[in-house]
């Protein structure tokens, strides 16, 4: 990458030395884009969730997306139809190379939508060429990755927001306002549940990469390794060197909410059992996956948080496939989508305090992209290095079919090498998530 444009310079030496937690507000005198101000955005991935992106930033007043990003060139003129013309937008530049965005001195922001191996090294870069960044879930795909997301955004003054959308729904934000006025009294458990529906995707033989496609780029930080149609579009999440299966692909919401509702960080103990009990095809990451973190020293008792992973035919719970239950020692709290949540209390199981209400998670990032105020982000990269770990934590101990204990402030397994070997990868030059951003 080239050196860092002056003009970037300025913006993130302006609050280069805040942290993302304490970024203060500051007028638009002193802020590259005041109120009125048109945010020039770029989204990086634009399939699937960079779709929802492109849509949801055009939305926003005075924003306008300006340039799109895709390893695949054939996704272009599909994605400008669809989204731009007709609708009054002007078409985006498109290229394949994410780097040549964070050279671009006209573009203030980016969306990050890649595969998760690709998350941490584009938000680093981004970070360093003084953009904003709004990047999907989970933050990271290994647990060193993360921190180095929330230094990167702390180090060059940037807005990063995490993809977990629940955290701007209204009706969410008021369950937990909820638990911690003590609705359903003394919370000691919660128990997130992914019970999605995922097929077997078979097994497909390794060929050439389809014409149009930069797959050396695609494949960035992850190994070299032939391309096969089953670890790419979409199918990656199922494997390791790119994904993190259910539990850190539609799993990380849910741990989120958990780990908020509870009021917790990171454990100091994890156990997690899972396996292949479905399906003999191409996936490596285990469909059916228990797991459970012990927090021993949070409340009065500690806390334990649970999560499992179910993937073709199962049961509901209260209605909830795809949500969090809070236990309480006077009732408990079923959140059964982004922004519903029910309470029941007492042996009779009355229903006690309930709201059904969205938010826009798009328009939170643009406010504080605006103010230069991280403390109004819903969802700041610190929250997502710590509900992302957890997703990697129970992947881990499933790996090794035992129990972890861990060190939540060295961030580290305590006297486990073959655990530790997990907290990081080897990288692939030049793509290489340095360990010093």
């Amino acid at each position: 990458m080239s050196d860092i444009s002056r003009r970037s310079f300025v913006k993130g030496a302006a609050t280069a030395a805040a942290s993302t937690a304490t970024v203060s507000i500051m007028t638009s005198k002193n802020s590259w884009a005041g109120a009125n101000d048109r945010i020039r955005m770029a989204v990086i991935g634009i399939r699937g969730r960079g779709g929802s992106h492109i849509n949801g930033f055009s939305a926003q007043k005075n924003v306008e997306v300006v340039a799109l990003c895709d390893v695949d060139e054939r996704l272009f003129a599909g994605r400008i139809k669809k989204d731009f013309e007709g609708k009054g937008r002007a078409i985006p530049k498109t290229c394949t190379d994410m780097r040549a965005l964070f050279d671009d001195d006209s573009i203030d922001a980016v969306s990050i939508a890649t595969p998760n191996h690709w998350h941490s090294l584009a938000t680093v870069w981004a970070c360093q060429a003084g953009k904003d960044v709004y990047v999907e879930k989970p933050g990271s795909h290994n647990i060193f990755e993360g921190r180095k997301m929330v230094e990167a955004a702390e180090k060059y003054g940037r807005i990063v927001q995490h993809g977990t959308q629940i955290r701007s729904s209204v009706g969410i934000q008021e369950a937990i306002r909820k638990l911690r006025e003590g609705v359903i009294g003394e919370v000691y458990m919660a128990r997130g549940l992914c019970y999605r529906w995922r097929d077997s995707i078979g097994k497909k033989p390794d060929s050439r990469p389809p014409k149009g496609v930069d797959y050396d780029m695609w494949l960035g930080p992850a190994p070299k390794r032939a391309f096969s149609e089953n670890r790419f579009h979409y199918n990656w999440h199922f494997h390791w060197d790119y994904g993190n299966g259910d539990i850190g692909n539609q799993g990380v919401h849910q741990l989120d909410v958990a780990r908020w509702g509870l009021g917790v960080e990171l454990p100091s103990s994890v156990t997690s059992m899972g396996n292949m009990y479905l399906f003999d095809d191409d996936k490596e990451v285990p469909n059916v996956i228990t797991t459970a973190y012990d927090y021993p020293h949070a409340g009065e008792r500690g806390k334990m948080l649970v999560f499992d992973v179910r993937p073709w035919c199962t049961n509901d719970e209260k209605n909830a496939k795809v949500g969090v239950i809070f236990y309480g020692s006077e009732g408990y709290m079923v959140i059964d989508s982004y922004q519903h949540y029910r309470t029941y209390l007492g042996r009779k199981e009355e229903r006690g305090p309930e709201r059904d209400e969205g938010g826009d998670h798009f328009a939170n990032f643009i406010e504080a992209v605006r103010s230069r105020d991280a403390r109004i982000l819903h969802a700041p990269i610190i929250e997502s290095h710590l509900s992302s770990a957890l997703a990697h934590l129970g992947l881990t101990s499933a790996r090794l079919k035992r129990t972890l204990t861990f060190d939540p402030e060295k961030e580290d397994y305590v006297a486990d090498a073959e655990a530790s070997a997990f907290i990081s990868r080897d990288y692939r030059a030049p793509y290489v998530v340095p360990a010093v951003v």
